[in-house]
């Protein structure tokens, strides 16, 4: 006799939070997305307006930042993801809860330890760096045995999981820093994490996903998705991160300007010549702003070069993490969690209303490094981040707490 299926709890519980990997690290994401950024923005405004006191972490704050952003936040997004797609991706069982739990729980947990000791408390930052290690460390091991375990090659998920263990030696960087190591680590872990890490996961993923969803709704569209454009990509990223490395920032046009080409050359293939719903438009939209962010990078590398000036400061990289990695954000994870939890797969009023406010505050965050006012920018367009997320992250936080509204699991 079959055991009866466990009943599925009616309205809001956190335990649909363990019915699918994106239910626990979308929501998991989406909280660090609002903790994190408040935390920057009381920061930034104490920076620019004193009289708004903030506590000195025992770690530069915006070292803090940067770690918080590229290694907690937008990898629980994608850790969620990948843990979902990966079996799909290769024909094997999905995961269980106890599977990838620990993968949030230490996500969660490193971000809020970090962010409490960011406010005063002892020891607190190294303790959120040992959970931020723990719930990568079971994350790749998840994933890592998926791998091991496909009869065949999948190579985009080959592909994500070689931007991991960029990702993952970054992460060790920074907490080896964190608990004692030296500080010439630091630089090398943020690096990790934009070139290493994030730009190749985003790539890739739009390039196995993104021709496949314009397939399925653009009459007549003709999928373009060479691997050879993946590895070329992945050659030249590896380049700008040995130039990184080395220290050698006037050069690194030679690798920006053919990732230029190679981006530019993408969204010319990819782009749908006829009518899209909304929410295709929208990962084209986003995507646009690889090639915005890549002219940045390769003007800021030439003007190095000429006179040795970094006039642009981090617009090229706010204009990648805010431009595309937000952009994109917006995009797939409401595409996932429409389709996932039951409902239509189109953007609703809230996640436009995200969509756009995150144009506006990339644009924001890039005038800010050459506005006469820099902090003042800064710290407005930190406002404006949680302006724009925050009735999105309460709608999509609420559907991950509720069942499916066409009561399938999931």
């Amino acid at each position: 006799m079959q055991p009866l299926p466990t009943p599925v709890p009616a309205g809001i519980s956190l335990s649909h939070l363990g019915r699918a990997p994106h239910r626990l690290m979308f929501f998991v994401g989406a909280s660090n997305l609002l903790l994190a950024m408040a935390w920057w923005a009381l920061w930034l405004m104490s920076m620019r307006w004193p009289q708004l006191a903030m506590p000195i972490p025992s770690v530069y704050a915006g070292w803090l930042h940067a770690f918080v952003m590229q290694y907690l936040v937008l990898p629980s997004f994608i850790f969620g993801f990948l843990l979902t797609v990966f079996p799909r991706w290769m024909g094997l069982p999905e995961l269980s809860r106890w599977q990838y739990l620990p993968v949030g729980l230490g996500l969660i947990g490193g971000q809020l330890a970090i962010l409490l000791g960011a406010f005063g408390l002892p020891h607190a930052i190294a303790v959120g760096m040992l959970l931020a290690v723990m719930g990568w460390s079971v994350g790749l091991w998840r994933l890592g045995r998926l791998l091991l375990a496909e009869k065949g090659r999948t190579w985009h998920a080959r592909s994500c999981m070689a931007a991991l263990l960029f990702g993952y030696a970054g992460v060790l960087a920074f907490a080896g820093f964190v608990l004692g190591g030296s500080a010439t680590w630091v630089l090398p872990s943020f690096k990790l994490g934009t070139f290493g890490l994030l730009l190749p996961i985003y790539v890739t993923v739009a390039h196995r996903m993104f021709p496949f969803f314009a397939g399925n709704v653009v009459p007549g569209y003709v999928s373009w998705r060479p691997l050879w454009w993946l590895a070329a990509f992945w050659g030249f990223i590896v380049l700008h991160l040995l130039l990184e490395l080395s220290h050698l920032p006037q050069w690194l046009w030679l690798a920006d300007l053919p990732l230029l080409v190679l981006a530019v050359m993408a969204l010319w293939h990819w782009w749908p010549r006829g009518p899209m719903p909304g929410l295709l438009r929208v990962l084209f939209v986003g995507l646009a702003w690889l090639p915005v962010a890549l002219a940045l990078y390769v003007l800021q590398s030439a003007c190095t070069l000429i006179d040795g000036q970094v006039p642009l400061g981090r617009a090229p990289a706010h204009a990648l993490f805010i431009g595309l990695f937000g952009s994109l954000l917006v995009a797939m994870v409401t595409r996932v969690t429409q389709g996932h939890s039951g409902r239509p797969l189109q953007m609703t009023p809230v996640a436009w209303f995200a969509f756009i406010a995150v144009q506006v505050v990339a644009v924001m965050r890039v005038v800010a490094e050459i506005a006469p006012d820099s902090a003042a920018w800064q710290a407005l367009s930190a406002v404006a981040w949680l302006v724009a997320f925050s009735p999105w992250v309460t709608r999509i936080g609420h559907i991950y707490l509720t069942p499916r509204r066409d009561g399938r699991p999931g």
